[in-house]
């Protein structure tokens, strides 16, 4: 079984650094082939240059190997703050160059792109670790939590992935130790329910 794991963080030693560190042992742990990836410490372009565009248009090799290691993922999962209610700009380029037409979904032919898509994707599960400085209340009531729509409604069904779990770890910046702790424990227990050794 396969596992991709994105981290959209630029600060090394952040929370968020630790989340993805546990997931990515844990799903080691559970007998998965894990695929990691810091964007930040990598220095992935964000950027979707124009010829990139078309399904059929000249892919980097970088990301090429990227939609590949996507397509193959039977776990995705992906780690990043809440910055204005999305994802920093490094993980929303990830997304707009390797989550691509062709890759992850396609539209049937004669469409001209305002219809359903076909979700191209094989992946049983996607979990998604955010964390924020909201507090949950304000965040459902004044901001809607855009990032459940985006994640959930927006890129991972549209894209054929069914089950979709994902945690926001709030708040950050006044966490203790301790609240940390417990939150990775968490992210544990969490893989080891949704990607468990007894799958394998």
């Amino acid at each position: 079984m396969n596992a991709l794991v994105i981290l959209g963080h630029p600060r090394p030693g952040s929370f968020n650094h630790a989340i993805a560190a546990t997931v990515v042992e844990t799903l080691h742990a559970n007998g998965y082939d894990v695929v990691f990836h810091d964007l930040c410490a990598e220095g992935f372009e964000p950027l979707l240059p124009s010829g990139e565009l078309p399904e059929d248009g000249a892919v980097d090799p970088v990301v090429r190997q990227q939609c590949a290691e996507l397509v193959a993922a039977d776990v995705f999962v992906v780690v990043h703050p809440n910055w204005w209610g999305q994802p920093p700009a490094i993980v929303k380029g990830w997304i707009d160059r390797v989550i691509r037409p062709g890759v992850a979904y396609r539209f049937r032919e004669g469409d001209s792109g305002g219809g359903v898509p076909e979700g191209l994707l094989h992946t049983e599960i996607a979990l998604v670790f955010n964390t924020s400085n909201t507090a949950r209340e304000r965040e459902l009531h004044v901001f809607g939590d855009p990032l459940e729509r985006l994640w959930r409604d927006c890129i991972l069904e549209f894209c054929g992935v069914k089950r979709v779990h994902r945690r926001m770890f709030e708040t950050i910046v006044t966490s203790t130790p301790a609240q940390r702790r417990g939150w990775l424990d968490e992210v544990r227990d969490t893989l080891n329910r949704f990607c468990p050794k007894n799958l394998l």
